[in-house]
């Protein structure tokens, strides 16, 4: 009889990297539990944790290649899923030219040491400008502004909450997404030590999330009109002279054009775009400027908008000017033990770049080697000679994940040919004509070069593989590799020379470039001597290092050559001028539509596992109480609701947690589309909301998708 196994990891479905007790009887996960010997999470996990025994045991994931056939598939064996894809991307490039395949990475991919390390070689590889990925429906904000203001798109100052007395969250809700470009465990206990300690959490959102109602305090504020509460803030702070650089007054540029800037919107003007009272707005000024450890956060509501870049300029500014960056208790910068910023050579991740190309259709201007995926299906569509005709999917679901859902559905099924990486015949891969399934995620070794970067603490942690990999499987990187050699071969490589090649490389893994990496690192022994990190000593420590708190490293961690902060990048500056123009621009429709998280859920991928859409349905459409009486509308009525792209049938959820005039869905649902495999899911179909969310409403500086905020109206359903 099996005895009973511990395996301590890195739970890697979500941001917040809790450590996780995987107890296993051989082949079978018995139970799983937070590790409290976790130096991070300190035994805390949350409801997705237990996922990865469903994801592992799903009798929907796919465990061998399919080759699509007609309208049926067939599963294959590896060499041949594997020639079919190469030969089909290779035909496609041959044919057409190098720029008409495009390549998506999804969420996933972040989570996964192989995916991270491999998966940008295969795009190199591949050699075309149409590269798109989950960052431009997320965090290109967040990135853009580091790159104009720092130096470097990962350079994201995050907020140092275990020190800090106050914590403003911008369109944020950190306990249902355990951080978000934060990463932070137990966000619970984290939000009330902050009040146990006499500080406040003061939350600025359409919605009274799950954060806003153990806050402190919430004021309800209009979809897109946060940058002009900002510079409002802004104005407080300039115009009653509370501007305190500390440390960083001699490394700051453009401090007198940003002052001019402030002075755009007092709070009195403020209040009535946004909805907040001036009085609030003035007095929460003052609080910020005021107090000593203090800091402004923005995410998902202040990125996923219209005016994301302008919102996350303003945060950081607003953080620098009262002298919150750079200090505990305020905005700080990690310091990984696999930094990648500081990196050279194979571990470098590129600074950003802006423009060096422009998507086909709209000229939509690259950044950091991609083009915003709002652009993809016209591209497919509507780019005549220069159209897309092949495509590559990683881990990603962006029928359900991306703009006009409906239209992406429409140009992936007018593709010539497509490959996808992926564990799931879902709404996207049933476009496929290859799909390419990766090992489990229990199946392979875990490090996050990722959420490292974006911890509140500096820890460091490996996590080996529960099980062996089956003799009939590949891990992602195997497959990227795969894929490389195959395609090496076509373009007519020696074939002796690239299977060398990879070969070697294949010898040394993922965990021969981590082990590299940390003993380069900061913390490494390449540093440190005999007391630095290294692979070896993180495997010896299961339940990870702690590295300490964040500390301040500015100037020397910023990245531009002048090694100064710019606070007012001309981009910047100009673009105020079109939020003034839309200001001005009457609503179109009568609603304004926003996204919801729910801690059970994870964008698409997570609504296969029965124990995750267990309880009361999450996708209904949330209307106040006030518009419900307007409209004569009941709880649990079916609506019909239409944006400029399109309708969507749903039952409403009357509730006061939202602010009259803004209605909301959450991400991800919408699993009703024929093809797929995914049982649970569709049994909790749901709507999706990026069949409502346009293509057309961008962030027209940094090209991220506007998800929230989208004009809709309320129209009675019939049968």
């Amino acid at each position: 009889m099996s005895k009973t196994v511990e395996h301590f990891r890195t739970c890697t479905l979500c941001e917040a990297m809790c450590g996780i007790v995987v107890e296993t009887k051989g082949t079978e996960v018995t139970a799983i539990r937070g590790d409290a010997r976790d130096p991070f999470s300190r035994g805390h996990m949350c409801p997705k944790a237990p996922a990865l025994k469903s994801l592992h045991d799903d009798p929907d994931r796919l465990r061998q290649p399919l080759i699509r056939e007609g309208v049926t598939w067939r599963e294959s064996t590896w060499d041949e899923a594997l020639a079919t894809a190469a030969q089909g991307i290779h035909a496609v490039q041959r044919q057409f030219g190098k720029n008409t395949l495009g390549i998506y990475l999804g969420n996933p991919n972040v989570h996964n040491l192989g995916s991270l390390l491999f998966m940008p070689q295969l795009v190199r590889a591949l050699r075309t400008r149409h590269r798109y990925s989950a960052t431009s429906v997320d965090q290109l904000p967040h990135q853009f502004m580091s790159y104009l203001m720092f130096g470097h798109q990962l350079l994201i100052p995050i907020p140092d909450i275990d020190r800090t007395n106050l914590w403003v969250i911008i369109g944020g809700n950190p306990l249902a997404s355990n951080g978000s470009l934060m990463s932070a465990p137990d966000m619970k206990t984290r939000l009330f030590d902050i009040q146990k300690r006499g500080g406040e959490v003061v939350v600025i959102d359409p919605r009274r999330t799950e954060t806003a109602a153990i806050a402190t305090r919430h004021h309800f504020i209009k979809p897109e009109t946060d940058a002009v509460l900002l510079l409002a803030l802004l104005n407080v702070i300039v115009s009653e002279n509370l501007v305190r650089l500390g440390h960083l007054e001699s490394i700051v540029e453009g401090l007198s054009q940003l002052k001019t800037v402030a002075k755009l919107f007092t709070p009195a003007q403020a209040e009535t775009i946004c909805g907040i009272a001036a009085a609030d707005i003035t007095a929460l000024a003052r609080q910020i400027a005021a107090t000593p450890k203090a800091v402004v956060y923005g995410r998902m509501g202040a990125s996923t908008q219209r005016y994301g870049a302008l919102c996350h300029w303003l945060i950081n500014s607003l953080n620098i000017l009262t002298g919150h960056l750079d200090v505990p208790g305020g905005a700080m910068f990690t310091t990984p033990a696999l930094d990648g910023i500081g990196a050279s050579g194979s571990f470098a991740i590129g600074k950003g770049s802006i423009g060096r190309w422009k998507s086909t259709v709209r000229g939509i201007a690259e950044f950091g080697g991609e083009l915003p995926v709002a652009t993809l299906a016209e591209d497919i569509l509507d780019a005549g000679d220069k159209r897309l005709r092949g495509m590559v999917t990683v881990a990603g679901n962006p029928v359900l994940s991306t703009p006009n859902g409906v239209q992406l559905d429409r140009a992936f099924a007018q593709l010539d040919f497509m490959v996808s990486v992926d564990m799931y015949l879902n709404e996207t891969t049933r476009h496929a004509h290859v799909i390419l399934p990766p090992s489990s995620p229990l199946e392979r070794s875990h490090y996050d070069l990722a959420f490292h970067l974006l911890a509140i603490r500096n820890t460091a942690k490996y996590s080996a593989p529960v099980f062996s990999k089956p003799k009939d499987a590949m891990h992602d990187w195997e497959i990227a590799t795969a894929l490389m050699q195959r395609l090496e071969i076509l373009d007519g490589k020696n074939r002796l020379a690239t299977r060398a090649k990879w070969t070697a490389v294949e010898a040394v893994g993922p965990e021969g470039l981590l082990a590299a990496g940390l003993q380069m690192g900061p913390h490494g022994i390449a540093r440190k001597g005999m007391s630095g990190i290294t692979l070896g000593k993180l495997r010896r420590q299961p339940h990870g290092i702690d590295l300490g708190p964040l500390q301040p490293c500015l100037p020397s961690r910023l990245q531009n050559k002048e090694k100064r902060i710019q606070l007012a990048p001309q981009q910047l500056l100009d673009d105020i001028d079109r939020l003034k123009r839309d200001l001005a621009k009457p609503d179109p429709m009568p609603f304004r539509l926003i996204g919801r998280r729910h801690v059970r859920n994870n964008n698409s991928w997570l609504h296969n596992a029965p124990n995750l859409m267990s309880g009361k349905p999450r996708w209904h459409l949330w209307l106040a109480t006030e518009d419900a009486k307007r409209l004569g509308i009941q709880d649990g009525q079916d609506v019909l609701v239409q944006s400029r792209v399109g309708r969507v049938r749903v039952p409403v959820e009357i509730t006061d947690d939202i602010m009259p005039g803004v209605v909301s869905l959450p991400h991800g649902f919408g699993h009703n589309r024929p093809g797929t495999k995914l049982k649970t899911a569709e049994k909790h179909a749901g709507v999706s909301i990026n069949d409502l969310t346009d293509d057309r409403r961008i962030d027209e500086l940094c090209g991220n998708a506007a998800l929230n905020g989208v004009p809709v109206e309320i129209l009675p359903s019939t049968p």
